[in-house]
């Protein structure tokens, strides 16, 4: 990762579950507020915790954008996109932290 770095993220709550696209220029931090509960809202309702997407931006303004794209995308779209990089639905967040 870059000193300055932004990241469009995809959550899930489990595989084939409810999804949630995020940007933020911390990944870990954030994914981690997700998955305690301490963001209130959509994620914490339906428990989307699972990291199961992300990628990273230089800059801020191409991250939210891309962020706004997949959030217009239909459902299909963002599972085919999801399933290239990650088809079994595996849990990022472990090995973000190491």
């Amino acid at each position: 990762m870059r000193d300055r770095a932004y990241f469009v993220y995809m959550l899930a709550s489990g595989r084939h579950g409810t999804l949630y696209v995020g940007v933020t220029n911390d990944v870990f931090r954030r994914v981690a507020e997700h998955r305690e509960g301490a963001v209130p809202g959509f994620t914490r309702r339906y428990g989307v915790k699972q990291l199961v997407r992300y990628e990273e931006h230089a800059d801020i303004h191409d991250a939210i954008a891309r962020e706004k794209t997949l959030k217009r995308w239909r459902r299909d779209w963002k599972i085919a996109l999801l399933e290239k990089e990650n088809p079994r639905w595996n849990d990022l967040y472990p090995e973000l932290a190491g």
